[in-house]
């Protein structure tokens, strides 16, 4: 990359004095010495002993912030006093953060505390129509309907799965082509207390198969428009319900709200995600995860009943979730489109303007489909990116044909999104920060911010020590968003998800947290920096990619 080999060192100055030079020297007076002292490195530190123990630091001013060296030289004296505390330590244990620093870190960046509402996302939607029964609530192609149409129309599809047997967390599998009809599934098998599974249909024959048999699911949900189910669930078509020949039933159920089956405790999807051992696993995620990442995201990047959402992604991502009932939740109006027309350029932007929508979220691979095709942007236009990292150069390009752009990430097992950051400030800053501290930010995409509401970060190194402003860590995530572990796979859940090391019966920190597989590190202001994977995962469009299950269908050909 055109670095040097190295750009630090370390001077020990212990050469030893002859006791008679001492004592030849000391009626010596000297007066008035100027020393200037300089390397042709960076960053140096001179270590001087004699009857105790001196730290220096020489720094180039034009590389590094004062408040960075004074953070280096507090890390050094924390680690010597620990030595002397207790010199039988193992290595991995000695810290080096000062008691300030691991209160910042630790306690008041992770100071995310809020409350949210003790519902299931259904429960909310239900509120809401109450606000606005005749408001449109979605609208899909020549297809519009109501909050009060949409929530009827669910109700009779929920006492539709009643009837066939569906109640408290029955794995209702989902496989449906993007219209009004998929949401009204989705909402219905809520309704009545059951957990969805979502089925992309476009995904291979083979690994649907597998997350219909790995998942046990009671009931799947289908169109007429596929035919691969035809053989599925053991040839069982008794649990294979087509919503398209069965949709003159469901209308004549009732279509008043049922009775609450369940709490926010419950599960309201299982979504599965890429696995390293060549198989896809499945995520659990509960309705008061869903509500909470929902609830903040209403504050910040910020939603409103005025909003309308472009939903662009397939049911099988679970950024998904977002686009489709966030705007229920708020009482804005979501617009659904195909799949088609979400995979074309020049047609998703037709449909940003003829809609005049007011908030979209996409990957930066859409994104970019989207300036590739000559899209001009909408100066009335909240953009959301996520699903993998966001290179400067896109948002700088984003910022100057939309209202705001913000970055989000999050992992599946945190439920959607974790942390946010909105992209103008930091660019603005871009400049002074390369110029000013090498240590502040290397990369090449915009950092991902800070946590949601109650959310809590902690970068930690390989002993599950704090690490420092600055320093790589692998990123872990604790708080209400956690998943409840991976379906069918106890010991993975135990790997992935750990005792929190920092957590006490008398501290608000989460008892669990989830190991990421993500290097980060903190820059001085809170917000993370998002440095690569440490394992051989993978995002593509978006989607996570483990290069374990690519590997594992490879080594099964013959040659």
């Amino acid at each position: 990359r055109g670095l040097p080999l190295f750009e630090s060192i370390i001077v020990f100055e212990n050469y030893p004095v002859e006791q008679t030079v001492k004592s030849a020297i000391q009626d010596l007076n000297l007066q008035n010495i100027q020393i200037t002292e300089q390397n042709n490195f960076p960053l140096g530190l001179y270590v001087v002993v004699d009857s105790k123990i001196t730290l220096r630091i020489l720094y180039d001013g034009n590389r590094f912030e004062n408040a960075t060296v004074i953070r280096i030289l507090g890390h050094l004296q924390t680690l010597l006093e620990s030595m002397l505390i207790d010199s039988e330590q193992v290595l991995s244990e000695l810290p080096l953060l000062t008691a300030k620093e691991k209160q910042q870190l630790l306690i008041e960046w992770n100071n995310t505390n809020c409350d949210y509402s003790h519902l299931c996302i259904h429960q909310f939607f239900e509120s809401q129509v109450k606000n606005t029964p005749d408001k449109i609530a979605v609208v899909f192609e020549s297809q519009q309907l109501t909050y009060k149409e949409l929530n009827q129309k669910a109700n009779q599809f929920a006492s539709y799965l009643k009837s066939l047997g569906v109640t408290t967390e029955t794995r209702v599998g989902i496989c449906l082509e993007r219209s009004e009809k998929m949401l009204i599934g989705l909402l219905g098998i809520l309704k009545v207390g059951g957990t969805y599974i979502p089925l992309d249909p476009a995904f291979p024959q083979e690994r649907l198969q597998f997350m219909v048999e790995d998942s046990g699911m009671n009931f799947l949900i289908i169109d007429s428009r596929e035919t691969f189910y035809k053989t599925s669930l053991h040839n069982n078509l008794n649990n294979l319900i087509n919503i398209d020949n069965n949709w003159e039933l469901i209308t004549q159920q009732p279509s008043e709200n049922l009775p609450i089956q369940i709490t926010p405790e419950n599960l309201a999807y299982i979504i599965y995600t890429s696995g390293s051992t060549g198989k896809p696993k499945g995520v659990k995620i509960a309705h008061k995860s869903l509500v909470n990442c929902l609830e903040s995201m209403q504050q910040k990047p910020g939603f409103s009943e005025n909003d309308v959402l472009l939903s662009v992604t397939t049911l099988s991502f679970d950024i998904a979730a977002l686009e489709l009932y966030l705007p229920l939740i708020s009482g804005a109006t979501l617009i659904i489109i195909s799949r088609e027309i979400a995979t074309d350029g020049i047609r998703l932007t037709q449909n940003i303007e003829q809609n005049h929508v007011t908030i979209m979220q996409a990957t930066p691979a859409t994104w970019r489909l989207l300036l590739t095709a000559g899209w001009k942007g909408n100066q009335q236009l909240k953009i959301l990116s996520g699903g993998e990292a966001l290179d400067i150069s896109i948002a700088e390009e984003l910022l100057e044909c939309s209202k705001e752009v913000w970055n989000l990430y999050g992992p599946t097992e945190a439920t959607i999104w974790s942390a946010v950051a909105e992209c103008r400030n930091f660019i603005y800053n871009l400049s002074k920060i390369h110029q000013k501290d090498v240590i502040y930010y290397v990369s090449t995409t915009i950092p991902i911010g800070k946590p949601i509401n109650n959310t809590q970060f902690y970068v930690l190194d390989d002993y599950l020590q704090p690490v420092p402003i600055g320093v790589p860590g692998q990123l872990y995530i604790g708080g209400s968003g956690l998943a409840q572990g991976y379906l069918n796979k106890p010991e993975l859940t135990a790997e992935k998800f750990i005792p929190n090391p920092f957590s006490s019966s008398t501290s608000s920190a989460p008892s669990v947290l989830y190991k990421t597989g993500d290097l980060v590190r903190y820059l001085p202001d809170g917000n993370l920096e998002y440095l690569g994977r440490i394992d051989y995962q993978i995002k593509l469009r978006g989607f996570r990619i483990e290069l374990g299950e690519i590997e594992s269908i490879l080594m099964q050909h013959p040659d």
